[in-house]
């Protein structure tokens, strides 16, 4: 008779031995292996790996009659955008007793390899909220005659990719507001708000630079401040329940009667934070930047400027014209005008630093097409345009041929 007892039972994901947790998105390959260390000789009727992923809300609400509770109603709903099973040793999950069907494993150490893709969909990132989670997992299970089965799980960390790099989360937002403070008859003067900021997409870690304009013509100190907001919202059967959490603020300095007060490009850290959901059906996160002015003992005057938690961080290019687009905003926006754009002869490369540009090209690896390819973009990349002529260079036999108006090279 066997008497080998299952030591450990472990799932490694391949690329796990990296300091960080190893992130997927929609389509990507997930491999791995399950890890099996027995002490003696063990029988095992099979080793199933399964891959789940799901969306799950929940919560409870009560209505109370007097002393008694009248009735607690459940709100849940689920969403499943996983689902892969896979049976490493046997017969997945045999009952039939038979020796033929059952497999032994000797004393060591064993590994059974597995990989799975993930669906070529959008998936929803993972999430943890007050009401509901976002959950991708690979769960093994070893089971054995007459034994319970054992089980391990592991947490599959994946991301919705958003690119900040597109145009709608690189347009600037922008707006303003003013406010009349009232007490009985007498009404002081209006307090006035503008804010700007230099476009919608972000990713944690960025800091957001904000350019505000307040002027305080009340009868009270006012402070002008800011607030990063995250919001929770979760949905099951028609009905919604929302979170709003406070991500990150600042606060200017407090402002008398009379004075105004200018942030140019005050910044706000984005801490490490979840990107936004806004695909999932009933799990959505979303951020907005709100910009206000406290006034004590009254309303608060703010404005609302909603943001996007992106995964794809600005690329260079895209920093440097979301850059330009910003300065020349901001400063229409503060009534200066931009300086003329570099003339088309400052922008002339000099004919050897050209062909050292060539050289290098030709060195290139990866085989002739790629080294012509290279060679055609150096080529005419440091070209400066084409001088402008009303001529047609191509014209048509039948027309009458204008005089030459060109500008000589």
């Amino acid at each position: 008779m066997l008497r080998g007892k299952v030591r450990a039972l472990a799932v490694l994901l391949d690329g796990s031995e990296r300091t960080d947790l190893p992130a997927f998105s929609g389509g990507d390959p997930v491999s791995g292996r399950v890890v099996v260390e027995v002490t003696g000789d063990v029988r095992v009727r099979s080793l199933d790996v399964t891959a789940r992923g799901v969306a799950k809300v929940r919560w409870t609400e009560s209505r109370n009659a007097g002393a008694n509770t009248a009735y607690t109603q459940n709100y849940t709903e689920e969403v499943e955008y996983l689902r892969h099973q896979d049976t490493l040793i046997g017969q997945q999950r045999d009952e039939d007793g038979s020796e033929e069907a059952l497999t032994v494993l000797h004393a060591g150490l064993h590994e059974f390899a597995f990989s799975f893709n993930l669906p070529h969909m959008a998936l929803a990132t993972s999430f943890e909220g007050k009401h509901g989670s976002v959950r991708y997992w690979v769960k093994a299970e070893l089971h054995r005659p007459w034994l319970l089965p054992l089980k391990v799980k592991k947490e599959l960390i994946v991301f919705e990719h958003i690119d900040i790099n597109t145009p709608l989360l690189l347009a600037p937002q922008a707006g303003s507001k003013e406010k009349t403070l009232c007490c009985w008859f007498c009404a002081s003067g209006p307090i006035s708000l503008s804010a700007k900021i230099e476009r919608k997409g972000y990713t944690p870690g960025e800091s957001i630079q904000i350019f505000a304009e307040t002027e305080n013509c009340s009868s009270r100190v006012v402070v002008p401040k800011a607030a990063l907001y995250q919001t929770q919202t979760f949905y099951a059967k028609g009905k919604g329940k929302q979170i709003q959490q406070l991500v990150s603020n600042l606060r200017g300095d407090p402002l008398p009667q009379g004075k105004s007060q200018s942030w140019e490009g005050k910044l706000l850290k984005i801490p490490p934070v979840s990107p936004s959901i806004l695909d999932c059906p009933i799990i959505r996160v979303e951020y907005t930047l709100v910009v206000y002015v406290d006034v004590p003992g009254g309303l608060n005057l703010s404005l609302s400027l909603p943001l996007v938690i992106g995964t794809i961080p600005l690329h260079a290019g895209a920093s440097r014209s979301s850059s330009v687009s910003s300065c020349c905003s901001t400063a229409s926006w503060l009534g200066l005008s931009p300086e003329a754009p570099p003339s088309y002869g400052d922008l002339e490369i000099s004919e050897s630093h050209r062909r050292e540009c060539l050289r290098g090209c030709d060195g290139c690896d990866g085989g002739a097409d790629r080294g012509s390819l290279l060679t055609y973009i150096a080529e005419f990349r440091y070209l400066p345009p084409p001088l402008y002529c009303e001529v047609d260079p191509y014209p048509d036999p039948g027309e009458v041929r204008r005089p030459d108006t060109c500008p000589s090279r």
